[in-house]
């Protein structure tokens, strides 16, 4: 006890110490690099900067990356949550498997992946020869990079919406159908509330993902000027032609961008917790 009040010991060093050290960590590892960024395309003339920005190759990067990056959340948060439901809800034979696949393109590197799509959907692909003969072609397509961004952002929403369906209350299921309430309405009226957060929450993960890959998408996306080139590619394209002013350009775009999805999923989350009767301390 010192001063009247109970000292709890601790197995890390004092506050000013272990503060110290977590400022300088990132600091050298994040601060320091997006700043150098920052002011680099900061010091472009503002006309300039929006030039670059508003650059027709630049533009359509943008209306790929955010438009294919939204298409395969959405995609992911319906079959997410098919999946997410099967895992929770049934028990079969391969179940503890399948819930274990789920988190392989967290340790596949994501070259890897795209490779793989890459052979599989290409016109001479096993799949993709059977898609080319009804007139449908994957590889080399804006539609690549969806199922793409789809492989890399599952995850995400499986994950976020298992806890959810694990706390939804079966005796409240049970007592809605004995009282008459068809299936539709039970999962509107109960299951759907539950979930909602963390089916938001989870589709705006697989969207700010998707926003920021690169290395599955680039070998399937055949990264055409103008129609299948992500802005992450475009970014590393103005590196290797020594325009560092462009990549800096783009670079602050994107981060920018990401600050926007930061706090779009912190408000996701604060409401989730708000509608769960949580609460969030302030």
């Amino acid at each position: 006890m010192a001063g009247g009040r109970i000292v709890v010991p601790s197995p890390l060093p004092g506050f000013g110490l272990t503060f110290g050290f977590t400022t300088f960590f990132l600091s050298a590892i994040i601060l320091l690099p997006l700043g150098a960024m920052v002011i680099r395309a900061l010091g472009i003339p503002p006309s300039e900067l929006l030039a670059m920005l508003l650059d027709e190759r630049a533009v359509a990067s943008y209306r790929l990356s955010f438009g294919a990056a939204a298409l395969a959340a959405a995609i992911n948060a319906v079959f997410g949550f098919i999946v997410a439901w099967s895992l929770v809800r049934y028990d079969f034979p391969g179940r503890r498997l399948l819930d274990t696949m789920i988190d392989l393109p967290f340790a596949l590197p994501t070259a890897v992946s795209g490779i793989a799509l890459a052979t599989v959907f290409s016109p001479t692909g096993w799949l993709g020869l059977k898609l080319a003969q009804a007139g449908i072609q994957v590889a080399y397509t804006w539609l690549g990079v969806v199922v793409a961004l789809v492989l890399i952002g599952l995850p995400f929403v499986v994950r976020s919406v298992q806890p959810a369906l694990i706390e939804v209350r079966k005796d409240l299921e049970d007592a809605a159908e004995s009282l008459g309430a068809g299936g539709f309405n039970v999962f509107r009226r109960i299951i759907l509330p539950t979930i909602l957060p963390a089916l938001a929450t989870g589709f705006t993960l697989a969207f700010a993902r998707g926003i920021g890959e690169y290395g599955s998408v680039v070998f399937i996306s055949g990264n055409l000027p103008l129609k299948t080139e992500i802005t992450p590619l475009l970014i590393v394209i103005k590196l290797e032609q020594y325009d560092y002013a462009g990549a800096a350009a783009l670079g602050f775009f994107m981060l920018v961008m990401s600050f926007v999805m930061l706090l779009a999923i912190n408000l996701v989350q604060q409401w989730g917790q708000r509608r769960m009767g949580i609460g969030v301390a302030r």
